[in-house]
């Protein structure tokens, strides 16, 4: 049983409890419940006990008003003040004479938490960089600590908006600036298996539509006159005045989709790849020692490889947004000859 002590570190990261009625292990459980949200946080396994951290279920119902209760009132599919989780969706439902209706649900769920935990963390980093340079004279000593870590990634952003917004740049640094740590930040906990890691934020494309959406807004609230003009009377031959405009605003509206799916594709499929390959090692448990042994190594080796290629992946996709995003903004601050 040597090879106990080898796996059950990887029990530990990646507890697999979904097995389908008749024991067999199944990858697609386990994968989708690991990427997916859910109302609770959970950690591993203990024998058959699930050791997990019961968020708070905050719904309003269309017939008795608000409700807050904890998410363990929902385990295994129980009902508490007519509320169950879907097996379908997995949201919370109300049973109104026996069919299932969607409350108004703000419930702190676990990206939710995962939100709120890197949006600290962040400010934190931030804050504890500006003090640094508050105590300490830069032009007499070289930045330490997290300053040092973060004067390098602020100054290639600060450079990225001054080359492809112009001479306004510095209006718009603060905004690529916080994009890029905040996604940056959220892909590498996304790796990290254990908690405070493990959510897939920069997977649900919920958070990532937020994000273009914030890029969509500052591009076309403050574009100039040269850049409306060039959408909805572009200097072009006369034939291709009416045409022009409704490819321009399509144009528009797809970058914030581009935006949106880059970056969820991305990480998702990053996420999915690792999980397949640690899957691999409980579906060859059953052929053997031999094949278990050999392919629980080969899926480590491949699942070390690849957390270090999603490593290089997290923080070029955050690049890529940010650029982009500088790249649009500073299309829209042309003024024209």
């Amino acid at each position: 049983m040597k090879w106990l002590r080898f796996i059950l570190p990887l029990l530990l990261l990646l507890p697999m409890t979904a097995k389908a009625e008749d024991g067999e292990f199944e990858v697609s459980e386990v994968i989708f419940e690991h990427i997916g949200d859910s109302y609770e946080w959970h950690f591993f396994n203990i024998g058959e006990k699930s050791v997990a951290l019961h968020l708070p279920v905050i719904v309003r119902s269309k017939t008795s008003g608000w409700h807050c209760f904890s998410s363990s009132r929902l385990e295994h599919g129980a009902e508490h003040e007519g509320f169950i989780i879907s097996p379908q969706s997995g949201k919370v439902v109300e049973l109104i004479d026996g069919e299932q209706v969607r409350p108004f649900d703000i419930s702190i769920t676990k990206n939710v938490l995962a939100l709120m935990m890197s949006s600290l963390l962040l400010a934190v980093l931030v804050l504890l960089s500006a003090r640094w340079y508050r105590r300490h004279d830069v032009q007499k000593e070289a930045p330490q600590g997290i300053a040092a870590l973060m004067e390098p990634l602020v100054m290639m952003v600060h450079d990225m908006a001054r080359e492809n917004i112009g001479e306004d740049y510095r209006k718009y640094s603060p905004y690529l600036c916080t994009a890029f740590f905040f996604i940056l930040l959220n892909n590498f906990l996304g790796i990290v298996p254990f908690f405070p890691g493990g959510a897939n934020l920069t997977g649900n494309i919920a958070v990532t539509m937020v994000l273009a959406l914030c890029t969509f807004l500052t591009v076309n609230l403050f574009g100039t006159k040269h850049y409306y003009k060039d959408i909805f009377w572009p200097d072009v031959p006369a034939f291709l005045k009416p045409i022009m405009p409704v490819i321009e605003v399509f144009s528009a509206l797809v970058k914030p989709i581009s935006l949106t799916i880059r970056l969820f594709a991305n990480m998702l499929a990053g996420h999915i790849l690792i999980l397949s390959l640690v899957c691999i090692i409980f579906i060859m448990y059953k052929f053997g020692p031999v094949l278990f042994g050999s392919m629980t190594v080969i899926s480590v080796l491949f699942g070390l490889f690849m957390d270090l290629l999603e490593c290089l992946v997290a923080f070029i996709q955050a690049y890529v947004f940010t650029m982009l995003s500088s790249i649009y903004i500073g299309l829209s601050r042309e003024r024209g000859e």
